[in-house]
């Protein structure tokens, strides 16, 4: 039951994290505009600030839930129609084309700026926020055990800033970011159809017993 929660969450972070937003066109420009560092620098700041929500989550979700048992029935209800709306939202711009908007007149950036940047960015992307408020919440135990304290900030920050690190391994190489502009519309409508079965599945759940 427990791992089964773990994996959960991790297939709902990595669905959300690959979806092209303003944490990856940042990623992306800072590998593009400045260099391949600047990227990898930027996507732990992402990862920072994926472990900060994930830890402000979990730190007041037990004694709330345990109180008020309708609540976690919610969420669950709460989460799963996040997901189909953020699988339906993926889907609809699956075909849109990515713009980076670079400017080739940037100039030198620092590395400490460039963490602190991308920490900012994560930390104040409404995506994220809803994300960990209400999808994170509902896929938990009602009674969290102290080890995922430290497992699930852990696994937040090796997702995102995994992710990005390939991000800005990729997209500073110009043939492998063609490559991915190409296949976009496949990899969005794949991870719009896997969003919109967990959100059906987490309302069912929470509905049936």
């Amino acid at each position: 039951m427990l791992l089964s929660s773990l994996i959960a969450i991790a297939a709902v972070l990595m669905m959300g994290v690959m979806s092209p937003g303003p944490s990856f066109i940042y990623v992306a420009r800072n590998s593009l505009a400045h260099s391949r560092v600047h990227g990898l620098v930027t996507s732990l700041g992402m990862g920072v600030g994926a472990a900060t929500f994930a830890l402000m989550a979990m730190l007041g979700l037990q004694r709330v839930l345990n109180a008020v048992p309708e609540l976690y029935m919610a969420l669950k209800i709460a989460g799963g129609a996040y997901l189909i709306w953020m699988a339906v939202k993926i889907f609809r711009g699956a075909s849109q084309p990515l713009t980076l908007s670079l400017s080739h007149n940037d100039a030198p950036k620092g590395l400490w700026k460039t963490f602190r940047d991308g920490l900012f960015i994560q930390l104040s992307n409404p995506k994220t926020a809803i994300v960990f408020a209400s999808i994170f919440t509902a896929l938990l135990p009602a009674t969290i055990p102290t080890v995922f304290y430290y497992v699930i900030p852990l696994m937040s920050f090796v997702i995102d800033a995994g992710w990005y690190s390939l991000v800005a391994l990729l997209l500073s190489a110009e043939k492998p970011r063609r490559v991915y502009l190409r296949i976009k519309t496949a990899v969005d409508r794949t991870s719009a159809t896997v969003l919109s079965i967990l959100g059906i599945k987490l309302i069912y759940s929470s509905l049936v017993k």
